[in-house]
């Protein structure tokens, strides 16, 4: 039996649920009478992380938001994985907002989890391995009580537990 437990703490997103959730949110855009004749273009780039949305004006790009909000939920991607950029003039007298996609934990929010988990008081340790925080504990009771701790505390980012052994 291992004498060590653990688990890591990551923040992911799931790019195949993103992207069928923009699938949807482009054909519901292309079916709603509010977006006829509009160049209205939602864009994943997935290899900078980025998700770009063009529209005709500003009401309609917070009204293109909700839409991909409200299938993201449905498809559930966290609505905290995106750090929405400031809206932008483009060509033709649209408006472009980029926001980022979250992959990894930024170092100052691995370092708070990290922090928080050694000021909770539960016997365990957290240990920061690159883009993650591996949590390490002798019995696995105490790894679900971590678990639990890091659930309820908000980080401000959408937070995944994996390789539990």
């Amino acid at each position: 039996m291992a004498d060590q437990f653990s688990f890591d703490v990551v923040s992911e997103v799931n790019m195949q649920e993103l992207k069928n959730a923009l699938d949807q949110a482009t054909k519901e855009i292309k079916q709603r009478f509010d977006f006829k004749d509009s160049k209205t273009e939602i864009t994943l780039k997935e290899k900078e992380k980025e998700l770009v949305v063009v529209s005709d004006d500003e009401y309609k790009l917070k009204a293109v938001q909700e839409i991909i909000k409200a299938k993201c939920v449905k498809r559930g991607v966290s609505l905290k994985a995106f750090t929405q950029g400031t809206i932008e003039p483009a060509l033709n007298g649209t408006v472009r907002q980029v926001a980022k996609i979250q992959s990894g934990l930024a170092s100052d929010k691995a370092k708070e989890i990290t922090k928080a988990v050694k000021d909770s008081k539960l016997k365990v340790q957290a240990q920061i391995q690159g883009e993650q925080v591996r949590v390490l504990g002798k019995d696995k009771d105490a790894l679900q009580a971590a678990i639990a701790f890091l659930k309820e505390n908000d980080f401000g980012v959408d937070l995944q537990f994996t390789n539990y052994r």
